[in-house]
């Protein structure tokens, strides 16, 4: 599934509209039903309504009803993939929304990928049940 994951990001980075950095994303998320939702990034002028592609797939995902996932794929970088593109720390906070401490997070550099836990690039974060008063996970 990685790999079918790594495709799907590889083609939604073709859609990205980022003319301003030139840093163009593309994501592929693994929901739990097993679709999957991809998703680019999305830049615009003023800068802060740009979206990362990382949170088109989660938004895409959420807004048809889903909000369990166990993987996702991010690929992206100016001109090539040779560097991999981690997830912003917003868009690491979003997939904690809905994400427990063992949803993967695979990230191409080059002809190799990188897997990571979101709590690998994530820890100590914030989630439901440090909002709630309990222990943060």
């Amino acid at each position: 599934m990685k790999d079918r994951l790594v495709e799907l990001a590889l083609k939604a980075r073709e859609n990205s509209y980022s003319p301003y950095s030139g840093y163009s994303v593309g994501a592929a998320l693994l929901a739990s039903s097993g679709k999957v939702y991809t998703g680019c990034n999305v830049e615009n002028a003023s800068f802060t309504p740009t979206v990362c592609a990382e949170r088109t797939a989660f938004f895409k995902a959420v807004s048809e009803g889903e909000k369990s996932f166990e993987a996702i794929a991010v690929v992206g970088g100016r001109e090539d993939t040779s560097s991999p593109s981690y997830p912003c720390g917003v868009c690491r906070q979003v997939m904690r929304e809905f994400c427990d401490d063992s949803f993967k997070v695979i990230v191409v550099n080059g002809a190799e990928t990188e897997e990571y836990t979101l709590a690998e690039l994530l820890p100590r974060s914030f989630s439901k049940l440090s909002v709630d008063g309990e222990k943060h996970r």
